[in-house]
């Protein structure tokens, strides 16, 4: 399997910049309604994902700092980026990492050679696949 196949294409992802502000991030998941989206640093390449609990424990750890609520509105979503959630695949992974990724994670960042980032494999989209293609499983 090919996963370009089931790739949705960065142009259709709901994606935040790395230098975006928290407030923005935080208005961008309340309007998409997803849990969590990918964020993409300013030369393309994946950076981590970002979730409503990453910018709430982000913003509670903060208050050690003595920083208001509206100060951290303006810090970069890249200080609440979780790396380690939604670990990329290469766009040349075989359908076995994508599926192993897929047991943990909603969605898989695809990556290229490069390491920009080019768009997602759902687990929706996935798991629709190889149940029309079971000589794939």
């Amino acid at each position: 399997m090919n996963i370009a196949k089931l790739l949705t294409p960065k142009c259709d992802v709901v994606y935040i910049n790395a230098e975006d502000t928290i407030k923005a991030g935080m208005q961008k998941l309340r309007s998409c309604g997803y849990s969590s989206i990918p964020v993409i640093s300013k030369d393309g390449t994946y950076a981590g994902s970002v979730s409503e609990g990453d910018f709430l424990w982000y913003i509670t750890d903060s208050n050690g700092k003595d920083l208001s609520v509206s100060a951290l509105w303006d810090r970069p979503v890249s200080e609440a980026v979780n790396p380690g959630r939604n670990t990329p695949v290469s766009i040349t992974a075989s359908a076995y990492e994508v599926a192993q990724k897929a047991l943990g994670q909603n969605f898989i960042p695809v990556i290229d050679d490069r390491g920009a980032f080019v768009g997602i494999v759902t687990r929706k989209t996935l798991i629709g696949y190889l149940l029309s293609h079971p000589a794939d499983i």
